[in-house]
């Protein structure tokens, strides 16, 4: 299945020849160790009968992985025209297995193009990143359009996703992550395995969809209750929480925080149990 992928050029000829020099505003960082992309494709589970969704290919190390790995067929959103050549070669080189759009991530809908199941694998632009994350785990329908994601991200913003109850990286980021998904991080990644090299490590974090929440609440008041207390983290509930109107110190006892607790203290069990509170729904 590889073989016409193993003849393919090493990356760093790739990129010569096609004249791709990373671009900072692009937030790229490209990844040129075929082991190491490989690897990526492989923490992402059983690719073979599935479809795959890959956000800013590049020159297409971590695709060719994708490929390489079995996947049954990857679609890749590229915003940067300069790599559709690099790509095109790839594409040539596994008939009818991959799929280039070229435009932004964010204004992009892929699901016209995928068949499910659908895993997402990407070594995101560190300038988006979190962002697509966000919509990814909040769709206006639960479950989603995807079974997993496998992501590359800069290791702090990882460490906020996989974060527990008391650290001072737990927040908004890990309640929306770990409410719906079984997030973790399967491999670090230096800073010198890049060209260029960021100023920090990487980490991949591999999520698994749940297909309900974990815990009952309403997203959109979730979202609100979980905004208002990491949005003032340093301040006690009963401060950082006061819009939410005069009961708000009976709400919180009666799902057993207290008012005095800082966000950072609060489980996500918890902070459903209010969000249902908050909504007037009966316990």
């Amino acid at each position: 299945m590889s073989g016409t992928l193993d003849a393919l050029p090493p990356l760093r000829e790739v990129i010569a020849a096609h004249a791709l020099s990373a671009r900072k505003a692009l937030g790229q960082n490209f990844l040129l160790d075929l082991n190491l992309t490989a690897k990526i494709a492989r923490r992402a589970g059983d690719l073979s009968a599935c479809d795959v969704l890959e956000i800013g290919p590049g020159p297409g190390g971590l695709t060719r992985g994708l490929l390489s790995e079995g996947a049954r067929h990857v679609v890749a959103i590229e915003r940067d025209a300069r790599c559709l050549p690099a790509l095109a070669e790839i594409s040539e080189a596994a008939p009818g297995r991959l799929t280039v759009i070229e435009g932004d991530a964010l204004e992009v809908d892929p699901r016209p193009h995928l068949t499910p199941p659908v895993r997402i694998v990407a070594n995101l632009p560190y300038n988006v990143g979190t962002e697509l994350l966000v919509r990814w785990l909040t769709p206006p329908v639960w479950p989603p359009f995807w079974t997993s994601l496998t992501l590359m991200f800069q290791k702090e913003v990882a460490e906020r996703i996989v974060a527990q109850p008391g650290s001072k990286t737990y927040g908004r980021l890990a309640i929306l992550a770990q409410w719906r998904a079984n997030p973790r991080i399967v491999l670090e990644i230096p800073a010198r395995a890049f060209t260029p090299p960021p100023k920090v490590t990487s980490a991949v974090v591999h999520l698994e969809r749940l297909d309900a929440p974990r815990y009952p609440a309403d997203p959109a008041v979730l979202s609100r209750v979980v905004a208002l207390a990491f949005g003032q983290r340093r301040k006690m509930l009963r401060a950082s929480l006061k819009p939410l109107g005069p009961h708000l110190e009976d709400m919180l006892t009666a799902v057993g925080i207290a008012p005095t607790e800082r966000a950072e203290q609060v489980s996500l069990e918890a902070w459903c149990a209010l969000a249902r509170k908050v909504a007037g729904e009966t316990e």
